[in-house]
């Protein structure tokens, strides 16, 4: 799956998807691809003039690839010689970023996942509906799936989806990222794909304070499933294909999310578990944890659509503060009874 030259723009504006996208530097380089990566000013503090150092302590230099100060030249100067641009930038920043390169001519994929917190002038898009509203005429897709940050930048193996509703851009993806320890599975469901990798934050916060709360993996195993399930509904209410859930963005990067330690949703339900309040698990975490921005936001989607989520209903009433951890439990324990 050789890319015979082809030319990546990668475009880093921070997050925990500028770290993912050191691995996918090393594979398109190793494909015959070139990459130019551009720092915003937020994706500064993750990349130096002289280096990347990834989450796992190694270093990828510059000879990999040039970096571009944005001031020295705008993204769609640079993207007019790309055969492929790939947007780095967490959920918070893709609005603006797509909505500059609008006119670009070659294929636009980004590695946010979530959804936009909503507002009076939006109900709160999925990404590829933020690009159908700034930038319809883009070619463009979403490379996501159950993927830690650390263990990318470490080369470690990893699956992930390559969706996009253009064959052609599925196809390029797949070609650029497929390698030794990145496998890439094409999907057209780019609806599925995207609910999944957004709800399934919100479910792993659920998780964390399940397990947080000693409740056991009887609870765990009760909660995740029931999770999915009502991923699923809100995804096919959306327009998604039910199988979509069964895989790698769907069930994959839930089972991931909910119980790997390396989960930010995970550790914030954890600590919300042990009496600290949102505020002091946010200061603690550093990091962004896309469940807490997103929750509310998931949860207006589902009543607009009609969706019953119940488990992401207690989550933002824990997050808003109207339920203790305890009573967030025994609420969904105490719902009526009905069929699977």
């Amino acid at each position: 799956m050789a890319l015979n030259g082809k030319r990546v723009l990668l475009i880093i504006g921070g997050g925990i998807a500028a770290y993912k996208s050191l691995e996918l530097i090393r594979e398109i380089t190793k494909r015959g691809g070139s990459v130019r990566a551009i720092l915003t000013k937020a994706g500064a503090e993750f990349v130096t003039p002289l280096s990347v150092a990834s989450l796992s302590g190694e270093k990828v230099f510059t000879d990999l690839f040039s970096l571009t100060d944005e001031a020295e030249m705008g993204h769609i100067e640079l993207s007019r010689s790309a055969d492929l641009v790939v947007v780095a930038t967490p959920m918070a920043g893709l609005r603006t970023m797509l909505s500059e390169l609008r006119t670009c001519s070659a294929p636009v994929i980004w590695l946010c996942k979530g959804f936009e917190a909503a507002s009076a002038a939006s109900p709160g898009l999925l990404a590829h509906e933020v690009q159908a509203q700034v930038a319809p005429g883009l070619l463009a897709g979403v490379l996501s799936g159950p993927s830690f940050a650390l263990e990318v930048a470490r080369a470690q193996p990893t699956a992930l989806v390559a969706a996009s509703a253009s064959a052609s851009v599925r196809e390029l993806m797949v070609r650029a990222f497929h390698g030794q320890t990145l496998r890439v599975y094409a999907n057209d469901d780019i609806v599925g794909v995207e609910v999944g990798g957004a709800v399934k934050n919100v479910l792993a916060i659920a998780t964390g304070l399940c397990d947080g709360l000693n409740l056991g993996l009887n609870a765990r195993a009760a909660l995740i499933t029931r999770g999915l399930a009502e991923m699923t509904r809100l995804g096919v209410a959306l327009g998604a294909r039910a199988d979509t859930f069964m895989g790698l963005s769907g069930l994959g990067d839930l089972v991931l999310t909910a119980t790997g330690d390396l989960s930010r949703n995970r550790q914030v339900g954890l600590a919300l578990a042990q009496g600290q309040t949102l505020q002091q698990v946010l200061a603690a975490l550093g990091h962004v944890a896309e469940g807490v921005h997103c929750a509310r936001t998931v949860l207006l989607r589902a009543g607009s659509a009609g969706v019953e989520m119940p488990v992401t209903e207690a989550v933002v009433n824990l997050l808003d503060g109207k339920t203790r951890p305890s009573q967030a439990v025994a609420l969904l324990m105490g719902r009526q009874a009905a069929g699977e």
